[in-house]
């Protein structure tokens, strides 16, 4: 009767439940979107208690789609946003404070003082992570300072902190398990990759008390059964729990060094995988795990970007020039170019690879001309310069030529983003049949441990290609285009140091 394996995608903007079958197949799905506060300029935070309610409801919409009995799920398991921090009270299991975001630059000053301290080169030789707002550790830090009497109840062990893995988790077992996985706390800046445990060191440093994080266990791993939902009384057992941008990785059957995928959605992660091999970079480009099982551990390069489909969905709600993020192919259709315009995302500073928190969003190149269709294209070229910077850093650093990108999220939708990301590059861009590559990767993770497929092997199989991007412009041209987007960038960046 168990066949089917049930997945968890909280993500940044939508929540999905999926449920994937033995053929790699999705055959129901459940997703509603994610409300986000903004409480103040460049805060960003979320309701913990809606995440995981509304996850356990869409539990129950995604089996009676198809009128799949709790009985026929055979495992679990649970991809999530990064970074994102949650800090609750262990009796009560009550929030202490919204979840504050990975998008969150709250904590820019706590950042710049550990960067004064010189603290920056241990970080990353212990971590493989840049001291940014970006990660977890100067969030925890800040709640802290914040809420009353926080840190001296996390020495006693009353307040606990995580990453959503954590929290959900937490939810799900009724509070009997208090863990997380080696990807997600590879994220918080609190890890070391070579020990896979959190570095004593950096905690001091941070005063965050080890006795307030959670237990760390492999990615690929028996976590116990969940206690919640219809599913509860049927013994159905976790068995994976990652970060969404590696679940995408595995989604994307990148199980080879050098394999190079690139998820675009609110923010775009293009992610390379490196085998056994940690990489100590000095171009920005972050070393993490990609994954691990109680063997080994498999490691990455990974370049976030900050904003990517978020551009799409900024020019469509903030300035109203589309009526639906479908619209961005077709309006950009109806030019060859963009002129010479750019658009450049920085809304929420530059991520990776050149980390600048205080640069802002800017248009170039506006003349008497430019028109509405310019400046769409322009967003959606942004997607493609962007990508071009962080992999011409991961190939530098890895000394490994990439030979092809695999796409997915939302944004891949629009064919003419992806022939641009293609020509920008000079490598095919390929778009598998199901963009769905997160709520996939953890499945096959959790398949993988229960049994329904022996090897990555079995899975790489059940990879399609709906289409392959070639690049089709001249080297003098791809060059000329990327001039521009550099000097633009440069433009934005400076833009923190004007003092307005």
């Amino acid at each position: 009767m168990k066949r089917y394996i049930l997945a968890f995608d909280c993500g940044t903007a939508t929540l999905r439940v999926a449920i994937i079958d033995a053929n790699g197949e999705i055959i129901s799905i459940a997703q509603q979107d994610v409300i986000q506060n903004f409480p103040q300029i460049g805060w960003v935070e979320q309701n913990p208690l809606s995440l995981w309610a509304t996850q356990i409801s869409l539990v129950e919409r995604a089996l009676k789609q198809k009128r799949i009995a709790p009985n026929e799920i055979a495992c679990i398991g649970i991809a999530s946003q990064r970074e994102t921090v949650v800090m609750w009270e262990k009796e009560t299991g009550r929030p202490v404070h919204n979840a504050i975001s990975w998008q969150d630059r709250r904590t820019i000053d706590i950042c710049e003082a550990w960067k004064t301290a010189g603290y920056e080169e241990t970080i990353q030789k212990k971590t493989g992570l840049l001291i940014d707002p970006y990660f977890s550790a100067s969030k925890i830090r800040w709640l802290f300072d914040h809420i009353p009497e926080a840190y001296t109840r996390a020495l006693k062990g009353e307040i606990l902190v995580g990453t959503i893995d954590t929290w959900l988790m937490w939810q799900f077992s009724k509070g009997k398990h208090f863990v997380t996985d080696y990807t997600n706390a590879s994220r918080t800046m609190l890890f070391n990759i070579k020990t896979l445990d959190w570095d004593d060191e950096i905690l001091n440093f941070m005063r965050i008390p080890r006795s307030c994080l959670p237990h760390i266990r492999p990615t690929m791993h028996n976590y116990g059964c969940i206690q919640t939902s219809s599913l509860a009384h049927h013994d159905v057992p976790i068995l994976a729990v990652a970060g969404d941008q590696q679940a995408a990785l595995f989604g994307s059957c990148c199980f080879r060094k050098g394999m190079t995928k690139n998820t675009y959605g609110i923010g775009a992660f293009l992610m390379m995988n490196t085998g056994n091999e940690q990489f100590y970079t000095k171009s920005g480009i972050l070393s993490t795990v990609a994954w691990g099982t109680k063997k080994e551990a498999t490691y990455a390069l990974e370049g976030p970007m900050f904003v990517s489909g978020g551009a799409i969905s900024w020019i469509k709600n903030n300035i109203n020039l589309i009526n639906d993020t479908f619209d961005s192919e077709y309006y950009s259709s109806r030019v060859s170019s963009s002129e010479g315009v750019y658009l450049v995302p920085a809304f929420v500073g530059i991520g990776a690879p050149h980390w600048n928190m205080h640069a802002r969003g800017a248009i170039f190149g506006i003349n008497q001309h430019t028109c509405v269709y310019h400046i769409v294209r322009a967003t959606l070229e942004s997607l493609g310069y962007q990508s071009r910077d962080v992999l011409e850093k991961i190939e530098e650093d890895s000394d490994i030529k990439i030979g092809e990108l695999r796409a997915d999220g939302g944004a891949i939708r629009n064919g003419l983003m992806l022939q641009f990301q293609s020509d920008i590059l000079g490598i095919p861009v390929v778009r598998p049949v199901n963009r769905e590559r997160t709520v996939l990767g953890i499945a096959y993770m959790a398949g993988l441990q229960f049994g329904i497929w022996k090897s990555e092997k079995e899975i790489e199989a059940l990879f399609t290609v709906e289409k392959t991007f070639m690049p089709s412009v001249r080297d003098d041209k791809r060059e000329r285009l990327y001039e521009g987007w550099k000097q633009a960038l440069s433009y934005a960046a400076q833009w923190g140091n004007i003092g307005i």
